[in-house]
């Protein structure tokens, strides 16, 4: 009878923390603007690589539902955020299972969890809703939301930290063009803008400019303006390779760099807000090149 009551209690309590359903998009790598776990990456890394891209995809999945509430996005992270920490048992359930994964590959590899665990700085932002004022606060965000991703990579590699500040700088440069390539979306689904209220304000625009379906001259220029904040990022990124020791990895940064000068040319000269702009097979080409050229 004891144990029944134990038992009843703990499943109360997991479905408190963890909710009736798994909110994760089911998205895979595939999904992605940029390659993720690639082939050019050693295979005996690339589980290690899925463990970490599928825990992110879940936590950044839970901050994005739009059917639960802030707090109960808030309980989910902190719950999984105490499974990677070893203080919570995971449920038997894909999202928890994820957690449990990557803590015991970050385990085995003895990559720093803050890798992992800096993200939910992000994902908690986001959850319960954050204005951005500014650029700076924009990059605040990032350093949180993306920077910890190449860092993850570096560290996994065993490379030097040397490589931290142009990789900073790069995962900084992907995030903010998400964010342009997802402007509308954000603002539509989620009620999220990541364009800084100041230079909205400053241009004369707002966000509600981003759902007229085109680009009015004013959020061009807010857009020309960020644009130019990821011209100097990507200026700074392109120093990764030479940083990478591992020549594939080496080959991968490359490749990325490459991808993320073609993806701001195309925000330049497409508009996002008719559409997705999105990389070509052209781009992919001239990643393919730079790839081939850090072989060396």
């Amino acid at each position: 009878m004891g144990s029944l009551y134990l038992n009843t209690a703990r499943m109360t309590d997991d479905t408190r923390i963890w909710g009736k359903a798994d909110v994760s998009s089911g998205k895979g790598a595939s999904d992605e603007n940029f390659p993720v776990g690639s082939f050019l990456l050693s295979r005996k890394l690339r589980p290690h690589v899925h463990a970490y891209y599928d825990y992110a995809r879940v936590i950044d999945d839970i901050a994005d539902c739009e059917t639960l509430p802030p707090e109960d996005k808030i309980t989910r992270l902190n719950a999984m955020e105490e499974v990677l920490h070893g203080q919570r048992s995971a449920i038997n359930r894909a999202d928890a299972l994820s957690a449990a994964r990557l803590r015991a590959s970050l385990l085995q590899t003895h990559v720093p969890f803050e890798t992992a665990t800096d993200l939910l700085i992000a994902f908690r932002d986001d959850s319960r809703g954050h204005e951005y004022r500014t650029w700076d606060d924009l990059l605040q965000y990032c350093k949180y939301s993306a920077n910890p991703v190449g860092r993850y990579l570096i560290c996994l590699h065993g490379e030097n930290t040397t490589a931290f500040g142009p990789s900073d700088a790069l995962c900084t440069s992907l995030q903010i063009l998400n964010h342009l390539q997802d402007c509308a979306k954000d603002l539509e689904r989620l009620n999220r803008c990541y364009m800084p209220s100041d230079l909205m304000q400053l241009a004369g625009t707002s966000a509600q400019d981003l759902l007229a379906g085109r680009t009015s001259p004013a959020m061009r220029r807010v857009f020309n303006t960020l644009l130019d904040g990821v011209d100097a990022l990507n200026r700074q990124a392109s120093a990764l390779p030479a940083h990478i020791r591992d020549r594939r990895f080496r080959m991968e940064c490359a490749a990325i760099v490459a991808l993320a000068h073609r993806l701001a040319q195309r925000l330049r000269c497409e508009d996002p807000l008719a559409g997705r702009v999105a990389l070509r097979r052209t781009d992919a080409m001239h990643a393919a090149i730079a790839a081939l050229r850090a072989w060396a």
